[in-house]
């Protein structure tokens, strides 16, 4: 009954929350994966031979990248509003910090919500230009997948996963662009783009393109991106400068334990770890971020006690800084994570 439901809420009776469990189970079963086999005396052997000041060197590069993150969101907020750096980059670090900690990527929304409050506009524009952002994300991370792997030496047993894994990595650039030039279509030429979509939409039930041509129309009518030229190039530039700072630190965790590989290594590493933090995990991304890493090492000859420090690091440095920075800002600024989270699952916005 609704009633019962409603009032089942209003006691603090929660509902089981499938997605979470599956979530936390699917990360158990990695880190089991992981450690059922390991040494755990080199283990903590490899993680005392780190050199420390290349660890100091890789989180200050990790926070470098969140202020480009930042600057690079200013740029995309310009036909919005002129926002400020000193509310930019706090918002930037809470929503990452509860990206890392809480279910359904709710971290975008809370970025979103928590600059809409302090500069005073309506967050559904402010989340807009974050698919944008999210955009120029993706099309860094599969072009740097398409680099790394036609740049890359596979080893001889891996040829053929190798040939796989180039032309799948092609079809995907391909597929990228041509779906960045639909969007870019659709915001230019709207009406011509709708009707290209009712075509392509014929051979599917009718019902389908009902639900998304309207949809579609509302989303493109949110996004507002600036034609200045020097604008579009400094969010180029950016995106460049952001993976290039998110990517160094790799290669810093590589030799803080003595090992020497190719740039191409830690392009390859990082471009794996995006696509790991899309697969359905506990909070924090345990497991399949580990995974993920762990098995792209093999393929540079680094396995075992190794690998696994590697992963446990990376994930750390990745992840435990800019928790604790958002945590800072969120008392800083007096914000209830919980409330950010709130309004903005329920729609409410400034």
């Amino acid at each position: 009954m609704p009633g019962n439901s409603q009032q089942n809420e209003e006691n603090g009776v929660k509902r089981f929350d499938a997605k979470f469990w599956i979530g936390i189970g699917i990360s158990a079963f990695f880190m089991v994966l992981l450690f059922r086999k390991l040494d755990l005396s080199k283990l903590a052997s490899t993680l005392k031979q780190m050199d420390l000041r290349y660890i100091a060197v890789a989180v200050s590069l990790t926070f470098v990248s969140y202020y480009l993150r930042a600057l690079r969101w200013k740029f995309l907020l310009l036909p919005v509003k002129s926002c400020r750096m000193r509310h930019l980059y706090p918002a930037t670090i809470i929503g990452y910090m509860a990206n890392n900690i809480l279910p359904a990527r709710l971290g975008e929304f809370i970025r979103a919500y928590v600059l809409a409050e302090k500069e005073g506009i309506p967050s559904a524009p402010v989340f807009a230009t974050l698919v944008i952002d999210r955009l120029f994300d993706g099309f860094a991370v599969i072009l740097m997948l398409v680099v790394t792997l036609f740049v890359m030496t596979f080893p001889a047993d891996m040829q053929t996963v190798a040939t796989g894994l180039r032309t799948g990595g092609a079809m995907m650039l391909v597929t990228y662009l041509l779906i960045v030039a639909f969007l870019v279509l659709l915001k230019l030429q709207t009406v011509r783009a709708i009707k290209l979509l009712e075509v392509l939409m014929k051979p599917f039930p009718r019902s389908w393109g009902e639900k998304l041509i309207p949809l579609l129309g509302s989303f493109i009518s949110g996004i507002r991106l600036s034609r200045n030229m020097s604008h579009l190039g400094s969010i180029v530039i950016l995106t460049l400068l952001i993976w290039t700072s998110a990517t160094i630190p790799i290669g810093l965790v590589f030799e803080s334990i003595h090992i020497s590989l190719p740039p191409a290594a830690s392009l390859f590493i990082m471009v794996l770890l995006v696509f790991a933090v899309m697969v359905p995990a506990s909070p924090g991304f345990i497991g399949t971020y580990h995974y993920a890493c762990y098995k792209g090492l093999s393929v540079f000859n680094i396995v075992d006690a190794q690998a696994m420090g590697i992963a446990l690091v990376l994930h750390g440095i990745a992840f435990f800084p800019v928790i604790f920075a958002g945590m800072y800002h969120l008392w800083k600024d007096k914000i209830s994570l919980n409330t950010a989270a709130g309004k903005e699952t329920t729609g409410e916005s400034v």
